[in-house]
């Protein structure tokens, strides 16, 4: 493992001196940044969430949105990460690109966005992702993958008949951020490092980090 290159090429410089105000500006920034580079799906993102007895699970979605409210993604409440949001309403996000040493990381409570901005997201959704959705089956027992393509093919001639239809439990969510942290690689291991923290009046606080 060791003899493997971890960053490759030129990097890009970062000075925290000249960050925003707030991180969701300095996220937009660097995700045009990854996006003018040629990184591949820089939304793509690690949830991390944890039920009641506090072990942790871990996958990978799609950013839908960030703004002044915070970083939103969709889920099925009767899914693993919905039944434990449910159970613990915090989460952990992670960006990593490594074409550019470039990783952040958001952290904060979990709040639902509201019914017709859960609606509005899943009919946003492709007819086939929609279809997958409506089985209400994620994570469960598959006997085998003929039974999925079956019951898929079926839900789909469903969304074909009735296009408005939408999932029970489709929740839009949104993490509101408490600290977001932006990480920015060195070849030297000067990896530089700027945390945001909620402030009290409701801003933003920065500071470094030591690598």
């Amino acid at each position: 493992m060791r003899g493997i290159e971890v960053f490759a090429g030129e990097l890009p410089a970062f000075d925290p001196s000249t960050a925003p105000a707030t991180p969701e500006e300095l996220f937009t920034e660097w995700l045009l940044h990854a996006l003018d580079s040629g990184v591949r799906v820089p939304h793509a993102m690690t949830l991390s969430t944890a039920g009641a007895d506090g072990n942790p699970t871990a996958r990978v979605l799609i950013l839908k949105n960030v703004d002044a409210e915070g970083w939103q993604f969709a889920s099925d409440s009767g899914g693993v990460k919905g039944r434990e949001l449910a159970e613990r309403p915090f989460a952990a996000l992670t960006f990593y690109w490594p074409e550019l040493a470039r990783q952040i990381r958001v952290r904060g409570p979990v709040v639902t966005a509201g019914r017709d901005a859960s609606r509005a997201d899943f009919l946003a959704r492709g007819i086939g992702a929609r279809a997958e959705s409506l089985l209400g089956r994620q994570s469960q027992p598959l006997a085998d993958l003929a039974e999925r393509d079956r019951a898929v093919a079926a839900s789909l001639a469903r969304v074909e008949e009735q296009p408005d239809l939408v999932a029970d439990g489709w929740q839009l969510l949104t993490v509101r951020a408490e600290s977001v942290e932006f990480w920015q690689g060195d070849k030297g291991r000067r990896h530089t490092r700027l945390t945001y923290l909620t402030a009290e009046d409701g801003g933003w606080e920065r500071g470094l980090l030591w690598p």
